[in-house]
């Protein structure tokens, strides 16, 4: 059984897609755009996008009763491997050893024209 998990604390779904869906003891947030969620506004430089999206992301965990403790796996989505150190750095502030397992990819674009898009799979 799946439940899907919704909250006003980040962006609304822009497309047939959930926030976030919820099967047996796992989460899987959807790729976050770096929006602001009462604002609407892209931040301009790669680390405040960076931590935009894991705030996304971590709000819509909170939604789900868990927390980035719980993350086990994340895929970062970036326009520029030039920035990779820029954003793991933002990243590395907001997880502890053990670290989840990631992925990181350069893609040539990502929605509204960002520089990073991040997804997560929590356990809990």
């Amino acid at each position: 059984m799946k439940e899907v998990i919704v909250t006003n604390s980040a962006p609304g779904a822009i497309g047939p897609y959930s926030q976030g869906i919820k099967g047996n003891n796992m989460v899987f947030v959807s790729g976050q755009l770096p929006i602001d969620p009462v604002s609407g506004n892209i931040a301009a430089t790669i680390e405040e996008q960076t931590e935009q999206s894991i705030k996304n992301a971590s709000a819509i965990l909170e939604a789900a009763g868990l927390g980035l403790s719980d993350v086990v796996k994340t895929t970062v989505f970036i326009t520029d491997l030039n920035d990779f150190t820029k954003m793991n750095e933002v990243y590395a502030g907001y997880f502890n050893e053990p670290y989840p397992a990631r992925s990181t990819v350069e893609i040539s674009r990502l929605a509204r024209d960002v520089m990073v898009e991040i997804e997560m799979i929590a356990v809990g």
